[in-house]
């Protein structure tokens, strides 16, 4: 799906390097941000107020400088574990989880439908109780939502939204980190609809590829099969003809457009040209998916607060 997001960014200033453009924060005085997610579960971003959502991009960003950059240890996540379910496969969820735990001092479960009665022998009620006996947090990925809007209702520890059939919090949270047809869902494109009127932007829905690249300062697309839809592949296939992103579609975007794809991508969705080219951030965008979701386990599981100056989003 491609988006023409040229009112819902304010332009990125950005610095062009030999390899690729990056667009760095800006940092301003210390700021305070009466924000305290200690406890919250993350199933959409729909849930999670502006100053929230900054609040987490900007611990984000204090943990990717003082952790990668200034080389320090934050064992904030010590002595506690996290439980890691996936119904579906993954790598950038399950590494930037895994590693991103283990990082901060915890220890993550990793479990599919082969290693827990998930379900089957056992109902999700009962392992979600179980489960908040015997870990911090459960980290999921399931194939239907309302997977997780019961274990919300069963489990006393926080529940993070790891992709379901509606929503992808972590993806879009590494998006906003990175920047600084089919018809959409019918609840997705009214709740952008919402938000649209209420912050005064405009929500452009076209079936034409160059008409949404028009202006765009960010070209996004997503991958046309996902899991689970497989057998939908040669209807797809044919569906989304003409909708490859390529430098001609760059040429109806901003002088200063970057690309963003949340990966694994196939060529038909995007031409090597533009995928590698230095106006591509997939590769920091996937990085980013390690310090977003870091964000969100230390917030939502501890006191912690953002160290370094708060940046300008």
């Amino acid at each position: 799906m491609l988006f023409n997001m040229r009112n819902c960014f304010s332009t990125a200033k950005l610095i062009r390097t030999s390899k690729q453009l990056l667009r760095p924060f800006w940092y301003g005085p210390p700021a305070q941000m009466n924000v305290h997610l200690k406890g919250r579960d993350l199933l959409t971003l729909q849930n999670y107020t502006a100053d929230e959502l900054k609040y987490l991009l900007w611990m984000a960003s204090d943990l990717k400088q003082r952790i990668k950059h200034k080389g320090e240890y934050l064992p904030l996540m010590q002595g506690k574990s996290l439980t890691m379910i996936f119904e579906k496969r993954s790598t950038r969820t399950r590494l930037s989880a895994e590693t991103g735990f283990a990082l901060l001092g915890g220890h993550p479960s990793f479990l599919t439908t082969q290693d827990i009665h998930l379900g089957t022998n056992e109902s999700l009620t009962d392992t979600a109780r179980v489960l908040s006996r015997m870990t911090n947090a459960i980290l999921a990925r399931v194939y239907k939502h309302n997977d997780l809007d019961l274990m919300i209702k069963e489990a006393t520890i926080p529940i993070i939204n790891g992709l379901s059939n509606l929503y992808h919090p972590l993806q879009i949270l590494a998006d906003y980190l990175t920047l600084q047809g089919f018809e959409p869902d019918l609840r997705v494109t009214e709740m952008a609809e919402q938000y649209s009127k209420k912050h005064g932007t405009k929500l452009l829905l076209t079936t034409d590829p160059l008409e949404a690249a028009d202006g765009a300062n960010v070209l996004v697309t997503d991958t046309w099969i996902s899991m689970g839809q497989e057998e939908e592949k040669k209807e797809r296939l044919k569906a989304f003809q003409g909708y490859q992103i390529t430098m001609q579609t760059a040429k109806s975007a901003a002088s200063n457009w970057t690309f963003l794809h949340c990966l694994p991508r196939k060529p038909e969705e995007v031409d090597d040209e533009v995928f590698y080219s230095p106006q591509s951030l997939v590769f920091q965008e996937a990085e980013n998916r390690k310090w977003t979701i870091m964000a969100v386990m230390v917030s939502l599981l501890t006191d912690y607060s953002p160290q370094l100056q708060k940046p300008t989003f």
